[in-house]
């Protein structure tokens, strides 16, 4: 490897790879340091992206879509069952493949990629940061960079070693679990989603089709519900009740950031992205498309800053995230904080006005508004993001 790169990358997922692929697309020398020993290992998300989110960035390939979404099943505490039709609108991933894919389209456009490359320590000089320490097969290894982008996940290391504050509060993780089991007969068009104390109070529970009956199962509770009783045992009920002879293939267990962006995401020689910036969807606690999106953004941003030798340009990336994701995730995430605390009978009140409205006029704004018919400034902020064009 080479002593010094314009841009080193940390982290070699969805957010990571575009980070990389968009800095090397404007002519620049870019390093992806993975620790892992594959790219896309260990998969720790329910796998979930819309079409649209896919599309921006790669040219769809059959062999990393495990299942095509046209339809959002709300399944309320007393079971009723509420569907919306979309069309075409999102798939299942086999994230492995996919990640792979996304570091492949990266190497392509000129990204060098070392993956069992363990990040230890940045270097600074000055206050500003100026390259990485790592560790590969027993030897430690010093390379410098013009820009480091942080997409190290969710504990970032390195954003809190650049000094950004990269602390989340409790109650804005939520506990996650989830596995991937076999024989599981639903529609695989259709994404399932379940609310309810008894299934995942201050949260959700999600059941999505993963091709050939089988199915990703879990839920995401809050931290406050987590410290009470295990996002586990909610899981290991459900599975009780609804399938309890179905083969269990993975399971994986983790904290998903539902809160919105850090307050600084760039610092002078550093760059945070993805779950490292918080950048999830803090509604629906996906982070595919919009750590996508982050990554491509401060990509370009670095990238551009090297071409000009203006390396002030990256502390652009706050605002140019703001404008485009980050002010609509602080409206998701109030309204996340008016339906996470709804009652049962809340929530079968919803599906049974929902159920009333003919399907071809059935959408996710207007469900949003049945949900927050005596919020109105919870609607306002529905309005801006769904109803508005």
């Amino acid at each position: 490897m080479k002593k010094q790169y314009d841009i080193i990358v940390v982290g070699a997922g969805p957010a990571g790879s575009m980070a990389a692929r968009y800095a090397a697309e404007k002519g620049v020398s870019v390093l992806m340091l993975e620790k892992d020993r594959d790219v896309g290992y260990p998969v720790r998300c329910g796998e979930a992206i819309s079409k649209a989110g896919v599309e921006e960035f790669i040219p769809i390939d059959e062999k990393w879509i495990a299942a095509t979404i046209s339809r959002f099943g709300f399944v309320a505490p007393n079971g009723n069952e509420v569907f919306i039709n979309f069309g075409d609108a999102g798939f299942v991933l086999e994230r492995r493949l996919f990640d792979y894919a996304l570091a492949q389209s990266a190497a392509e456009a000129g990204v060098e990629i070392l993956t069992r490359a363990y990040v230890y320590g940045l270097i600074i000089e000055d206050d500003i940061v100026k390259g990485v320490k790592y560790e590969y097969r027993g030897e430690q290894h010093e390379v410098y960079a013009k820009v480091v982008i942080a997409a190290d996940g969710v504990e970032s290391r390195v954003g809190r070693w650049a000094g950004l504050k990269t602390h989340i509060d409790f109650r804005d993780m939520e506990a996650a679990v989830q596995v991937t089991a076999a024989n599981i007969p639903i529609d695989q068009n259709t994404l399932y989603f379940y609310f309810g104390k008894d299934v995942a109070p201050n949260g959700y529970f999600w059941v999505f089709p993963k091709g050939n009956n089988k199915a990703n199962i879990g839920l995401g509770v809050s931290g406050i519900t987590g410290k009470k009783r295990s996002a586990l045992s909610y899981l290991n009920d459900f599975m009780e009740k609804h399938y309890p002879n179905a083969p269990i293939l993975t399971s994986i267990a983790g904290g998903v950031p539902c809160s919105i962006t850090l307050d600084k995401i760039s610092a002078p020689g550093i760059m945070l992205v993805g779950d490292a910036a918080r950048q999830v969807n803090p509604l629906s606690g996906g982070g595919i498309a919009s750590g996508m999106i982050g990554g491509s953004i401060a990509g370009t941003i670095a990238g551009d800053a090297i071409k000009n030798n203006n390396l002030t340009h990256i502390l652009t990336y706050d605002k140019a995230w703001g404008d485009r994701l980050g002010k609509r995730h602080e409206i998701f995430n109030r309204i996340k904080n008016g339906i996470y605390n709804f009652s049962d009978e809340k929530f079968n009140l919803i599906a049974q006005s929902f159920l009333k409205v003919p399907e071809e006029k059935r959408g996710l704004g207007n469900l949003f508004v049945t949900a927050l018919m005596n919020q109105p400034s919870l609607l306002v902020d529905v309005a801006k993001v769904f109803l508005v064009k």
